[in-house]
C-alpha cells in the first residue's frame, strides 16, 4: 500500500500533505490500460485527490475531483474518501502525443487548458461544496495551485509527479500539497521556493528515497513535526446493491426485450472495471411479479 504523511512546521505556520502513490497509480494503470500521458495525467490527479481527501471529516464524507481541459484525454476523474483512498479514471486512456521538448510527457497538451478544474466535497450535509476554477495549464498540479488560491482562499504550492518506465508500468508517483497559514510572514515563502527549487522533481526524489525525507527535504530549515501518517490505497466500492439501483431506471418494456432476445443487463463500473450481469426476466419478476 502506499502512504500520506501529514507535517507542520515546528511555528505551526507551515502545512503540508504527501502522498506516494506508485502502487495506486499502477493500478490504475492495469485496470485502464492507460498510455503514459494518461497514466500520468491520471495519477497526478489521484494524488492530490488522495490529499484533499484525508482533509475531510467525518465518516463517509468524500471528495470528487473533476478535470475537463478540452484536450484529447477527455474528462478526468477521481473520488477520495476521508481516509485517502482514492478511484479514477481517464476518459481517453489510450492517447498517445509526442514527448514535449525537454522529453517530458505532454500532460498540459493531453489535459487541454480550455476548461475547468471542480471539486465537490461531500461532507454528508444537505448540498454538498461545489468549487470550480479555470484551467490554466493542464499541468494539473499548478491548476490545483490555482485553485486552493481563488476558490478556498489558501496560499499553497503543489507538487505531483508520475514517473513511467520504458515498459509504461510505473515507477514512482505521488506529491505534496505546501500551504502557508494565515499570518504567516511572507518572508518564509522566500526560503520555502528556494527548498521547493532543491527538492527537485517528486518522483525524482520518491523513486530512491521515502516519503518522509522528502517532507524533510521541503521543509528543511523549519523543524518538521509530523502530526499523522497512514496507508492509502486504490480502493473502488461498487457492489451488487449500487449498481441495482443505477439500472432501476430501465423500463419494464425494455426488460422485456431484452429478455425476449436472450440478452442480459450488463454494467461495467467505471472505477474499476468489475462487469455486473444481470437476468432481465429475473428483474423484472422482482419488479411485477410477472
Amino acid at each position: 500500500m502506499d502512504e500520506l504523511i501529514r507535517a507542520v512546521s515546528e511555528d505551526g505556520n507551515i502545512q503540508i500533505i504527501a502522498v506516494s502513490t506508485r502502487h495506486i497509480t499502477e493500478w490504475a494503470r492495469q485496470i485502464h490500460t492507460t498510455l503514459p500521458v494518461a497514466t500520468a495525467a491520471l495519477g497526478r490527479t489521484l494524488a492530490a485527490t488522495a490529499m484533499i481527501g484525508s482533509e475531510m471529516k467525518g465518516e463517509g464524507a468524500s471528495v470528487t475531483v473533476r478535470i475537463n481541459g478540452g484536450g484529447p484525454l477527455g474528462t478526468i476523474l477521481a473520488v477520495a474518501d476521508s481516509h485517502g483512498n482514492v478511484r479514477g479514471y481517464v476518459q481517453n486512456p489510450h492517447v498517445d502525443l509526442p514527448l514535449r521538448e525537454d522529453g517530458k510527457l505532454n500532460v498540459g497538451a493531453a489535459v487541454g487548458r480550455d476548461g475547468l478544474l471542480t471539486v465537490i466535497k461531500d461532507l454528508n450535509l444537505k448540498e454538498p461544496y461545489i468549487g470550480s476554477t479555470a484551467l490554466i495549464s493542464g499541468e494539473i498540479a499548478e491548476d490545483f495551485s490555482v485553485y486552493f488560491f481563488e476558490s478556498e482562499q489558501t496560499r499553497s504550492a503543489v507538487a505531483l509527479g508520475v514517473l513511467v518506465d520504458r515498459d509504461q508500468s510505473v515507477l514512482a508517483a505521488g506529491g505534496y500539497i505546501l500551504r502557508l497559514l494565515p499570518g504567516a510572514d511572507d518572508a518564509l515563502l522566500d526560503r520555502l521556493e528556494k527548498n521547493i527549487t532543491e527538492t527537485g522533481a517528486v518522483t525524482t526524489h520518491l523513486k530512491d528515497k521515502s516519503l518522509e525525507s522528502l517532507v524533510d527535504r521541503v521543509l528543511e530549515g523549519f523543524s518538521p513535526r509530523i502530526l499523522a501518517r497512514q496507508e492509502i490505497d486504490y480502493r473502488c466500492y461498487c457492489s451488487e446493491e449500487r449498481v441495482l439501483e443505477a439500472v432501476a431506471h430501465l423500463e419494464n418494456n425494455e426488460l422485456r426485450e431484452m429478455a425476449e432476445k436472450g440478452e442480459s443487463v450488463e454494467v461495467t463500473c467505471q472505477f474499476c472495471d468489475r462487469i455486473y450481469r444481470f437476468d432481465p426476466a429475473q428483474l423484472l419478476r422482482e419488479r411485477t411479479g410477472e
